[in-house]
């Protein structure tokens, strides 16, 4: 794997990730134009931006045109939009990669943004945030992110409200996409099969004057969160929880030990909260430790989908794992075991266009590095038991614990106990 970069005289950067042994490209756009850059006024404008940028174009003008243009080469083409930055990308065989920056260059520096079309995406969103409350297993994860980071950007669902899905107008469109969509607020990376010369295919498709980038990330307010509970009360089969802490940010120096941590808690099937809560106390079906990582903070959390009557028992359960890491520590055998799985899993990520593109644009946008895998994985073979052991005395005591659920209503002053 080779990385080939560029950076244009109006500041656009521009990598080239050389594959060898794949036919595949995935061509990828990352945008500093995440939720972190709305204010309540506009929650929701980046998400919402994100769909109408596929809603016809200067030669792709309408939905239809757009999408036919890449299904008509079997590509794969997609777009999301988090807390930090947007990314668009396809997914095609080598030989597709002009027709690929066509399309994306084109939606991206050409749409239309018309009022027709804005009214028509209205009812999508509205539906699309319709089916993120009836399904608790995503809602979850936000409702906990609002628990632990409070009134803020950070701790906000980026589809945002249904007051700017219904009243948000074409001018502020257009601001915010002049604002943020810039050249010195990109990146364009392509994964697979490519060289160095494809620098200067990508650099033909987006011939983007410099302009200033005029809004920026809110920072994170740890002051703004102080409740240590948050119960969506709704009538389900099955009751969802997030139990968990706010963490270290991604370039934290004890970010790899965080990670390490998270396999041993819940990260696999071998995991202490797989093999004791599931198969030993038959709480749950579901049940995963898992990090969410940002600029300036982070998560470890724990969910899990338990039965309606065994939600105190469940809490209680993962709680004795977070008290036993902290006060006894982690085995050899779970640090060894832990790091393999890891060192394992990024070795499977690098086979994958997609998932290096997004590897080295992500650090290109935001940390502005050049983080290798290898990069990666010796940070990963460098923590020791005692770095394990440490982060967990930091993060997993009482005090920080906070606990997120949707289900039916539970008695405070028996879960409060479980949680402090």
């Amino acid at each position: 794997m080779k990385l080939h970069t560029k950076t244009l005289a109006n500041g656009l950067r521009l990598q080239a990730v050389e594959m060898p042994g794949t036919n595949v490209v995935t061509t990828l756009i990352l945008a500093g134009a995440g939720s972190r850059y709305e204010t309540l006024e506009i929650a929701g404008i980046s998400h919402f931006l994100e769909h109408m940028f596929f809603k016809g174009s200067k030669k792709y003008p309408t939905p239809k045109a757009v999408a036919e243009a890449v299904d008509a080469f079997g590509g794969e083409f997609n777009a999301f939009t988090g807390k930090e930055y947007a990314g668009y990308y396809v997914k095609s065989g080598a030989q597709n990669i002009e027709k690929s920056l066509d399309v994306l260059s084109d939606m991206l520096l050409h749409a239309q943004l018309n009022q027709a079309e804005i009214n028509r995406e209205r009812g999508v969103i509205l539906e699309e945030m319709a089916m993120y409350l009836d399904m608790p297993t995503y809602q979850i994860s936000w409702d906990f992110e609002q628990l632990v980071f409070g009134d803020q950007p950070l701790g906000r669902d980026q589809i945002g409200t249904r007051e700017l899905i219904e009243n948000v107008t074409p001018a502020q469109f257009k601001q915010y996409r002049n604002e943020l969509y810039v050249p010195k607020n990109m990146v364009i990376t392509v994964a697979g099969a490519v060289n160095e010369k494809t620098l200067e295919t990508v650099a033909k498709y987006f011939d983007m004057p410099d302009a200033e980038q005029k809004r920026k990330m809110t920072p994170f307010d740890a002051n703004l969160a102080t409740k240590k509970f948050r119960i969506r009360e709704k009538k389900t089969e099955q009751y969802h929880l997030s139990f968990g802490v706010r963490a270290l940010s991604e370039r934290d120096e004890k970010y790899a030990a965080l990670r390490v941590l998270a396999v041993i808690l819940g990260g696999n099937m071998s995991s202490r909260m797989f093999q004791h809560v599931r198969e030993q106390k038959g709480l749950c079906y579901s049940i995963r430790t898992t990090v969410d990582e940002y600029t300036d903070t982070g998560l470890l959390s724990t969910r899990a989908g338990v039965k309606l009557d065994d939600v105190l028992r469940a809490t209680e359960a993962i709680r004795a794992e977070y008290d036993d890491v902290r006060e006894n520590g982690v085995t050899d055998l779970e640090l060894e075991n832990a790091k393999n799985y890891l060192l394992g899993k990024t070795d499977l990520n690098t086979e994958d266009t997609e998932d290096v593109a997004h590897h080295f644009a992500k650090n290109e946008l935001l940390y502005a590095v050049r983080e290798s895998y290898e990069d990666w994985k010796a940070q990963v073979a460098k923590v020791t038991k005692e770095d394990v052991n440490s982060v967990a005395k930091e993060l997993l005591i009482p005090g920080n614990f906070r606990f997120g659920g949707i289900g039916p209503a539970i008695e405070e002053a028996k879960l409060l106990p479980l949680i402090s």
